[in-house]
């Protein structure tokens, strides 16, 4: 693995800390690399060295070896061409040839001289020969192959040599042996330039190194080792000069060398230390400043690099700085874009509720705009911008100054610190009647009407918790109730989120049977009797008890549900004017028709052919204004009804913004007077005079009336008197269950007191 890879491993901190070590590293891999080529180029030399002279020692070793070889058959020759030794030894006359053994051994200076015969008998002086000894020695001579060689003799080496005794043929052997040991081989090792060690090794192991030195493993370390074959007169137990040298030896003289060369390593990493360091520091420092500002800007926190330098360091301290500006500024646009409407320039929502979580006794003041979208649609929408740019300055300064947010469209907002509810909205009737003064925009008045509502923090855990979502609700609550300033009513705006879920849940009930038909009668004036029902939708709920029909019919028809459960009171209606007419009791069963359902061609099929599979007298009850979304499809839808012979009623007439041109249209069977003017017919006259004109208008337009609301006999009385053709409530009866309103038919006292009534 390269440097560069082992220091990629290495994580550093710092950039000062990174660049020493890797200076350093580099520094001491090149000197890593200089030792080991100066310690192999001394030890290839030492070792070269060692060779040549182990070499030269084994040549000369040799030399010795053939010389003395030479010169000990010389000495043995002699004698056994000696006449007289060669009689003594023929007639076996053992104390002559001992003393000529001794005479040439002494002047020979060898360690042991004999006569071996031929018959293998041996006269020996100086040295005793063991019998395998003898048995090598006489095989080898017999054999003649080998006349000089080594020969181990109880376990010792000895240079043996030999000279035959003719007389004139071959009788035996003139042998001198001399003891190849520790002295010897020192007198060999002292010829060599260098401080070999010399051993005859008998039985040899190892192979044999050849003609050069050959480096082994010994236990004093690496040594030279040297191999001569000497001639042996066992051929099975080869005998070699070995010659050895360790290495170490060899490399003592370069030690202080090596010691000298680790210590300028040392010294030259030292000195690269402390200089890299130094150098590395005055790098990193305007390095690690721009880095400590970049953390900093990091943190929001928008400071500058200091620019020590006119380098390439330099030069990027000072893009950074350029940077920082740029980012300051580019900061302060988006925040002001964030927290600013872009149409006014007024704060906006997000600003308000900031201001509104600062104060711990802040009230969030809500203005809406009146008739917004007809004021912006007469002026434009750049006028209603400037608009409402110069209201915010004027409730502004109303309020000593306070900051007015552009919450929505047409509303506008503040905080106010007020003690109390009461307090917040005293001074939010203040503020909204100073400021409805007519504003000029492009030269011309134009009048303004505020509704304002007032609200606090919710509860953490509520999903109105915030001021400003609560303030707006006040302000629709404050509309709804026709009032200039309304505080948040927590208990009218209920749950909506709870509400939400009540679509599936109705969807669970229709399944289930929760939802039932209760039946309003409706008292016929000329027939003096119950001659038609109201179905009413009944929920109870198995938590919330007993749920408004308002509440989930309405949400119903926002949901897109309305058409199923249409479609279920329908049949359920069907079934249930059966169940009467089986009873005894034959009855009009009037059904209320959602107006979303008047533009839905499919719904009227269903309609009509459940109406007439099942040949049901239904009559469906809509709104005058259900035809306003798609009049020519709820007019076409209408009439199909009534070409079907189902009785169409208009439901809640008067109640909402009535039009003749709408009631000529319309294929109408009755007209139901909205019960609010019916409850105060008995007290006011003007109720009177417009419900009696109702009634006439109608009948000159084929119509039947029914009264809604009917509680007192009065009103009853009155109305029967005004020519209305039908009255329906309290007074008539409760909406009631299919079961009671069967067991209430079948009593004619109903009938009776009802009659007395009028």
């Amino acid at each position: 693995m390269s440097a560069t890879k082992i220091l990629g491993l290495v994580r550093f901190r710092n950039l000062r800390t990174r660049l020493t070590v890797v200076y350093m590293g580099l520094f001491g891999l090149a000197l890593l690399l200089a030792a080991i080529a100066v310690v192999t180029a001394v030890t290839n030399s030492a070792q070269r060295v060692v060779r040549d002279e182990m070499t030269a020692a084994g040549a000369v070793y040799s030399q010795l070896w053939t010389a003395r070889s030479s010169q000990l058959q010389q000495g043995a020759g002699v004698l056994a061409q000696d006449y007289g030794f060669r009689e003594a030894v023929a007639t076996n006359d053992e104390a002559t040839v001992r003393s000529a053994l001794d005479n040439l051994r002494a002047r020979q200076g060898v360690d042991g001289a004999l006569i071996l015969g031929v018959d293998g008998y041996a006269t020996t002086t100086g040295l005793a020969l063991d019998d395998a000894a003898l048995d090598r020695l006489f095989t080898g001579l017999e054999s003649g192959q080998i006349e000089s060689g080594v020969l181990a003799i109880d376990g010792q080496a000895y240079q043996v040599v030999a000279a035959p005794v003719n007389a004139p043929v071959l009788i035996g052997w003139v042998v001198f042996a001399e003891r190849l040991d520790a002295a010897q081989m020192r007198n060999l090792e002292q010829l060599s330039a260098i401080p070999l060690s010399a051993a005859v090794v008998l039985n040899r192991v190892s192979a044999p190194t050849g003609d050069g030195p050959i480096t082994v493993r010994t236990p004093d370390g690496p040594s030279m080792r040297l191999d001569r074959p000497l001639p042996s007169f066992d051929k099975a137990a080869p005998a070699d000069l070995v010659l050895t040298y360790p290495l170490k030896r060899a490399m003592r003289p370069y030690e202080a060398l090596f010691w000298w060369l680790a210590a300028i390593g040392v010294a030259g990493l030292a000195l690269l230390m402390g200089g890299t360091w130094a150098l590395s520091r005055g790098l990193t420092r305007p390095i690690s400043a721009l880095d400590e500002a970049v953390h900093r800007l990091q943190q929001g926190d928008y400071v500058e690099a200091p620019v020590t330098s006119a380098d390439e360091i330099g030069r990027l301290a000072a893009s950074f700085n350029a940077m920082v500006g740029d980012l300051r500024d580019r900061e302060a646009r988006l925040t002001h874009m964030a927290l600013h409407d872009q149409e006014t320039g007024l704060p906006n929502r997000l600003s308000l509720e900031r201001q509104a979580a600062a104060q711990a006794d802040a009230w969030v003041v809500l203005f809406g705009v009146d008739r917004f979208e007809v004021v912006r649609n007469a002026i434009g929408y750049d006028s209603m911008a400037r608009l409402l740019a110069a209201l915010g300055g004027r409730l502004s300064a109303l309020a000593d100054g306070a900051p007015m947010a552009r919450v929505g469209a047409g509303a506008l907002g503040l905080v106010i610190v007020a003690a109390d509810e009461a307090e917040a909205v005293g001074i939010a009737t203040r503020l909204a009647e100073a400021a409805q003064a007519p504003l000029m925009i492009n030269g011309a008045p134009v009048d303004i009407a505020l509704t304002a509502g007032v609200a606090g923090r919710g509860a953490a855990s509520s999903d109105l918790a915030s001021p400003v979502d609560r303030a707006a609700i006040a302000v629709d609550q404050a509309r709804a109730a026709r009032r200039m300033v309304a505080a948040f009513d927590e208990a009218a705006y209920g749950d909506p989120g709870d509400n939400l879920s009540l679509i599936s849940e109705l969807m669970t009930a229709l399944r289930d049977g929760d939802v039932t038909l209760a039946y309003q009668p409706k008292y016929d004036f000329r027939a003096e009797r119950i001659t038609g029902v109201e179905a009413l939708m009944r929920w109870s709920h198995p938590r919330r008890g007993f749920v408004p029909p308002d509440l989930f019919i309405g949400m119903a028809e926002e949901t897109g549900h309305i058409r199923p459960l249409t479609e279920w009171a329908i049949r359920r209606a069907i079934a249930d004017q059966k169940t009467m007419a089986a009873a005894g009791h034959v009855l009009t069963v009037s059904v209320n028709i959602s107006g979303r359902l008047l533009s839905d061609e499919s719904f009227a099929d269903f309609a009509l052919a459940e109406v007439a599979a099942s040949a049901a007298d239904l009559c469906f009850e809509i709104t005058e204004t259900a035809v306003m979304d798609n009049p020519e499809l709820a007019l076409h839808i209408i009439a199909r009804f009534a070409e079907a012979g189902i009785a169409v009623s208009l439901d809640d007439y008067g109640a909402g913004l009535s039009s003749l041109t709408y009631l000529k249209q319309i294929r109408a069977d009755e007209l139901k007077i909205d019960k609010s003017f019916i409850l105060g017919l008995d007290q006011s006259s003007r109720d009177a005079l417009l419900v009696k004109s109702t009634i006439d208008l109608a009948h000159s337009l084929g119509l039947k009336v029914t009264a809604e609301g009917v509680e007192t006999p009065t009103a009853l009385a009155l109305l029967r008197g005004m020519g209305c053709d039908m009255a329906q409530g309290y007074l008539i009866g409760r909406p009631v269950a299919l079961a009671l309103l069967t067991e209430q038919l079948a009593a004619p006292v109903v009938e009776l007191d009802l009659a007395r009534q009028a």
